[in-house]
């Protein structure tokens, strides 16, 4: 009887993409280690070639640029945060909305504080180091931020909360939150300008408790900003009809 040979599929990768794609996440690794020990500016595709043992113009096959090395870690960084985010969401009930979105923005403060280099790397303000998300860094931006549209779309499903009128708010606000939605992708049926708005007063409100955490800018007085963390909590949620519940 004949056996046909088993032909490889066609989602293998050849010898020569296993060995370029090892090498490139050593790149990576190298560099997120720099990243973290040095900051942003402590990252150079010269110092990492000299480690792997490679010249600098070597590593150009791997990564155009030092940008674009940059912008993969940032990809790298925010898949990890959206499956430790979407771990803690998908750990209670679907029903359990409430729950979810305080299970959800406390895993987000979790890994921001456990990993501070390299949210800075990914929330930091625009300048040498930190360039505006696109392609890839963009995407996995765009898939992070999709778990809490979900979850405040939900909210809106259940008027949870008063949305306010759109011509209500001012003509450059109306703009800025378009551009808002075109950005993150979060355009659904539920979603008018008006729930932009709360959405981005909560956000901007709670990223802001994290960044102030991250980079240490009250740690003159306040050595864990946990207890302030979740007494915002409450009145944060509250805004979009969310009950709160201690951890």
């Amino acid at each position: 009887m004949h056996v046909e040979e088993e032909k490889p599929t066609a989602t293998a990768l050849s010898r020569r993409e296993r060995v370029r794609e090892a090498t490139a996440q050593e790149i990576k690794q190298i560099a997120r280690r720099h990243l973290v020990e040095q900051g942003p500016p402590g990252v150079s595709l010269r110092a990492i070639a000299r480690e792997m043992g490679m010249t600098a113009p070597g590593l150009y096959r791997y990564f155009n640029s030092l940008d674009d090395l940059l912008s993969s870690l940032t990809a790298d960084f925010f898949t990890e945060l959206t499956e430790a985010v979407q771990a803690a969401d998908q750990s209670l009930p679907e029903d359990d909305v409430d729950g979810r979105i305080l299970a959800s923005l406390r895993a987000f403060r979790t890994w921001a504080l456990a990993n501070r280099a390299e949210f800075a790397l990914m929330f930091g303000p625009p300048g040498p180091h930190h360039r505006r998300h696109e392609g890839g860094a963009l995407e996995a931006g765009q898939r992070f931020a999709a778990i809490f549209f979900a979850l405040f779309d939900r909210l809106l499903q259940e008027r949870r909360f008063e949305v306010p009128e759109d011509a209500d708010l001012s003509p450059v606000l109306c703009r800025q939150l378009e551009a808002f939605a075109e950005q993150t992708g979060f355009t659904t049926e539920n979603v008018s300008l008006g729930a932009l708005r709360v959405l981005t007063s909560c956000w901007v409100r709670l990223y802001g408790l994290v960044c102030m955490e991250v980079f240490q800018h009250l740690s003159f007085v306040m050595a864990d900003m946990e207890p302030l963390f979740e007494a915002e909590l409450p009145d944060i949620l509250r805004t979009v009809g969310v009950t709160y519940r201690a951890p």
